[in-house]
């Protein structure tokens, strides 16, 4: 296989982050960058984190075309995806949170699950569906509408939860820096060509060194095993369960593969990127490196969920079984006349 293959494979990169995160995070080798005073403190994380997304969310945004956006004459979709990509992707780690604040030895990590149900779902969703042959215009136009959505709904989720114990306009600010400024900015690039596969093997680099930076920076021996181990759980029902769940509900339901695969990639493919912005910018001090667990837990289980998805779920081989049973039930996909 090619090197370009592989840095276009996004499970592929973020699989090898995430195993040399692991290293370098047990093996403390890179303890004394992370330390405070260090290179790669917290405050340095968190500006390169916040820059780094604003860039990506800029780039990979500017690809989704004018047409087709008006949220009022598809306003079923865009309230589909609000629904899905928002309220159901987010009502597990509420939950959860909401579980644990009061609970000794869980309550400061619980923290993180408050950015990861305020984030929404990732902005690479419609590329996915494109490749996956998933509903594209819905994906696309979802993608806009919730994270304009996203503007008041991350700092309302914030507020419920944390309101009182973060500073709130900084967190508008953040919000404002990671998806205000990237909407606004990608309009203006819309006109211009990018190789998708450059832009892949870029956005891919990118991803797998954030992987690294916080997964690599982030205490576990502090949490323990059982700690850990409980915010694993909460992350496999996040993602793994909430997206076997709506394949098997939808495919009860006669749904077609087009609308099964971006549904399923709006409910569990989160923009972990957002909420790892906002914990080191929201928060401070030993805070970021509690809420960190909760985070870093749930990127050490969504990565094994892409490989999933990549090599299982949405497989060339199942992809063709499934849209030749729909051609043979009558279901049609959406790019269908």
């Amino acid at each position: 296989m090619k090197v370009k293959t592989l840095l276009c494979s996004t499970a592929f990169m973020m699989g090898l982050a995430l195993v040399v995160s692991l290293v370098t995070n047990y093996s403390g080798v890179c303890s004394d960058i992370f330390a405070v005073g260090g290179a790669l403190n917290s405050g340095t994380r968190g500006n390169i984190t916040v820059f780094l997304l604003a860039c990506m969310m800029t780039v990979t945004l500017s690809r989704i075309p004018y047409r087709n956006l008006n949220p009022v004459e598809n306003y079923k979709s865009c309230i589909r995806a609000i629904v899905l990509g928002l309220l159901v992707a987010g009502s597990i780690p509420l939950i959860a949170y909401y579980l644990l604040r009061d609970v000794e030895g869980y309550g400061q990590y619980a923290v993180g699950l408050v950015f990861l149900a305020a984030t929404p779902f990732a902005a690479s969703v419609g590329p996915l569906s494109l490749i996956l042959r998933g509903n594209l215009e819905h994906a696309l136009r979802s993608t806009i509408v919730v994270y304009v959505a996203a503007l008041l709904w991350i700092p309302f989720v914030v507020w419920i939860t944390l309101g009182k114990s973060v500073d709130m306009w900084n967190v508008v600010i953040t919000v404002i820096e990671i998806i205000g400024v990237p909407l606004v900015a990608s309009r203006l690039l819309t006109r211009f060509k990018i190789d998708r596969e450059k832009m892949s093997i870029v956005l891919n680099c990118i991803i797998a060194f954030l992987v690294w930076l916080s997964v690599s920076s982030t205490n576990f021996q502090a949490a323990g095993l059982v700690v850990l181990g409980v915010f694993m759980v909460i992350a496999a029902l996040r993602d793994i369960g909430l997206g076997l769940g709506t394949e098997y509900i939808e495919k009860k339901k006669d749904l077609a593969w087009s609308t099964r695969v971006t549904d399923i990639l709006m409910i569990s493919y989160k923009n972990k990127g957002i909420a790892l912005a906002l914990c080191t910018s929201v928060l401070a001090g030993p805070a970021i490196g509690s809420a960190m667990v909760a985070i870093a837990a749930s990127i050490v289980v969504e990565v094994c969920w892409v490989a999933f998805m990549d090599s299982v779920l949405f497989s060339k081989k199942r992809m063709d079984k499934e849209l030749k049973s729909d051609s043979e039930n009558g279901i049609k996909q959406t790019w269908e006349s």
